[in-house]
């Protein structure tokens, strides 16, 4: 049998160490095989010497880079399910590049196919499965996010926010980009992509 989860305390709440008020995210869409980049602007809260602490799980990592410089494996730590990157001053972007598989997440948490689709369940803890984040509710980010696929298996991109520029990529691909200029937790990420179609209707009321 698995082991229990370990029990969340009040008491042992600690503010988070790190802010990220804005977060970029790229998607190269695939059922067996997503690519996922994330640059986060990180800052520092607080008087302290922490380093960064991003969760993740059932990730592939690619790559790692600090304000554009590449990260060698022995520049930051890797285990626990955390990626930790000591960071000198009290502001950085870091971005991350990651594979995931949707078709083969049965966990139905993060990124997952179902139907022909690929949809997302973040909460509670389902972002982490998405990208390295710290993946807890009091990290409220802004988020721009750019989806490309093929166009025929997923002709609709969906993310949260506004719609923003939607281009076609030639050899039967396509992107759409939103932006949601409101801060949220990332457990109220969400992405759909497949074969939608809308249902419209009409109601009168009474008044």
């Amino acid at each position: 049998m698995p082991d229990a989860p370990a029990p969340v305390r009040l008491a042992d709440y600690l503010p988070p160490r790190w802010l990220v008020p804005d977060v970029e995210l790229g998607f190269v869409l695939d059922a067996d095989r997503t690519v996922v980049t994330a640059r986060l602007t990180v800052a520092r809260q607080g008087q302290h010497r922490e380093p960064l602490r991003l969760d993740g799980e059932g990730l592939v990592l690619k790559s790692v880079r600090v304000d554009g410089r590449p990260l060698a494996p022995g520049d930051y730590g890797l285990a626990n399910g955390q990626l930790v990157i000591a960071l000198p001053g009290d502001s950085a972007t870091v971005e991350t590049v990651v594979e995931i598989a949707p078709a083969a997440n049965s966990q139905l948490m993060g990124l997952y196919a179902s139907g022909g689709n690929l949809c997302t369940q973040c909460e509670a803890e389902g972002f982490r499965r998405i990208t390295f984040f710290p993946d807890r509710p009091d990290i409220l980010s802004r988020y721009t996010v750019r989806l490309e696929a093929d166009r025929a298996a997923f002709p609709v991109l969906l993310s949260n926010g506004n719609p923003g520029e939607a281009v076609d990529l030639g050899d039967g691909r396509h992107c759409a980009v939103w932006t949601d200029p409101f801060p949220k937790p990332c457990y109220l990420f969400a992405l759909v992509a497949g074969r939608l179609a809308p249902f419209i209707d009409s109601f009168v009321t009474m008044s």
